[in-house]
């Protein structure tokens, strides 16, 4: 399970980064640091929500949980700033689904 958080939060902190320069392209005026940071540690939270998600199911089950929570969690986001950002709400099912992907690429690999 640790492996597994690890590799969650790190997917997650990553496609933070994506949504952060996502973000500064789709909107021309300025969004405020602690709008980027929020969103940021959304996709981190989504990472170490997914990263709960047990290997023992299948994995076209672990995509839809992925996806579902990954929509869950962006939800949060979106209804905090207003429903501000669809884009960046949709979005988050998709990266529930990479996360759990990059997991289960990455669980096979075997890291001392």
């Amino acid at each position: 399970m640790k492996k597994r958080m690890i590799i969650s939060l790190i997917t997650g902190g990553l496609l933070g980064v994506v949504c952060i320069l996502g973000a500064t392209l789709r909107y021309q005026d300025n969004v405020s640091t602690i709008y980027l940071f929020a969103f940021w540690f959304n996709r981190l939270l989504m990472g170490l929500v997914i990263g709960f998600i047990s290997n023992n199911l299948s994995l076209p089950k672990r995509l839809i949980i992925g996806f579902g929570l990954g929509l869950v969690v962006s939800f949060a986001f979106y209804s905090a700033t207003e429903f501000y950002d669809l884009v960046g709400f949709l979005v988050g099912g998709i990266y529930g689904l990479i996360i759990i992907y990059v997991n289960h690429k990455f669980i096979k690999i075997k890291i001392v």
